[in-house]
């Protein structure tokens, strides 16, 4: 998404020397890493249930595998910013979530989240409720609660309600269009597409076999016909796929 923000890796006022930093979810690490290169001074922090971070990264970054679910073993107002995006759908207990948020930060310090909504629309077309994008967002939604994981909390403006509730205060909320596929005619816009549309062609089938076989029962060839429908729908110009963020 730092394409999207210009090559911007934050939006918080964090100033210019950050002390102590933490990447929620920090998946591949790069995120980390970059900040960790453009402030050589802070300690960064990278923390992900699963170890797919590289070897060879700057003498101020530290990868983690821990459970972000369970207690934070970091000392009480330790962080001066705290990161994290694409959470979606992670937490059992989002109120614990935004109190350990709360507790870990320092007075004066900032949490940021991107995150984006589970629902695709199309900026062209009015799409009937039986549309795949409209299924879609009803099957993850239903299966990914069945869980216990509340789901679409950009959408239902969990994230701001909860880190109020949290204690965390100055909450600033953005919204903004994400394209999937190269159909804008911004040239930066259609690089962003191009890169969601691959995103997304890479992960669908990953993401949605468990959960259409797993979860909701389907057959193998029922959920490749789902999965197919919904990459045929992403990458059609004609509708004009994004999603918000």
């Amino acid at each position: 998404m730092t394409n999207f923000f210009q090559g911007r890796l934050y939006l918080a006022p964090i100033g210019d020397y950050p002390q102590r930093v933490l990447d929620l979810g920090t998946g591949t690490g790069i995120w980390a890493i970059e900040f960790a290169e453009q402030f050589p001074s802070a300690e960064v922090y990278g923390i992900d249930l699963s170890p797919t971070q590289p070897d060879w990264v700057p003498t101020n970054v530290k990868f983690q595998i821990d459970d972000l679910e369970g207690n934070w073993a970091w000392r009480e107002n330790h962080f001066d910013f705290i990161h994290a995006r694409n959470l979606e759908a992670c937490f059992r207990d989002l109120p614990k979530f935004f109190r350990q948020l709360y507790k870990h930060t320092k007075p004066g310090g900032w949490f940021e989240i991107k995150e984006f909504e589970i629902q695709a629309r199309s900026q062209s077309t009015e799409l009937d409720e039986n549309h795949i994008f409209n299924r879609w967002e009803r099957l993850v939604r239903t299966h990914v609660e069945r869980l216990g994981k509340p789901a679409n909390n950009a959408a239902n403006r969990r994230y701001a309600t909860g880190l109020a509730d949290a204690g965390f205060v100055e909450i600033v909320e953005q919204k903004w269009k994400i394209p999937i596929g190269f159909w804008p005619k911004d040239l930066e816009l259609k690089k962003v597409g191009g890169c969601n549309l691959s995103l997304f062609d890479e992960s669908l089938e990953g993401f949605m076999l468990f959960t259409l076989r797993e979860l909701a029962g389907h057959t193998y060839d029922e959920t490749q016909e789902i999965i197919d429908e919904m990459r045929t729908a992403l990458g059609n110009p004609k509708l004009q796929p994004y999603y918000y963020m």
